[in-house]
């Protein structure tokens, strides 16, 4: 999948979790939609793009998340 196209859908579950008060419960409400959603394929991708391009473009919860899902590896 273009990766283009995975950071805007990423950017998307991260607006929505935004609305929680709790940061950490947001960070993980991202993190654990990406493990349980998306197939790893995706995961991996999008994974790739931030260790070739950095975070730039990503929504802060976003990059939370690949660090929780980074760690998890």
């Amino acid at each position: 999948m273009n990766p283009d196209k995975l950071v805007d859908m990423a950017n998307q579950i991260a607006q929505f979790f935004e609305a929680l008060p709790d940061a950490h419960e947001a960070e993980a409400g991202v993190a654990d939609h990406l493990r349980r959603f998306w197939a790893p394929s995706m995961r991996a991708s999008l994974l790739a793009h931030v260790h070739a391009r950095g975070t730039a473009g990503l929504r802060p919860l976003v990059v939370a998340a690949v660090a929780q899902l980074e760690a998890a590896r």
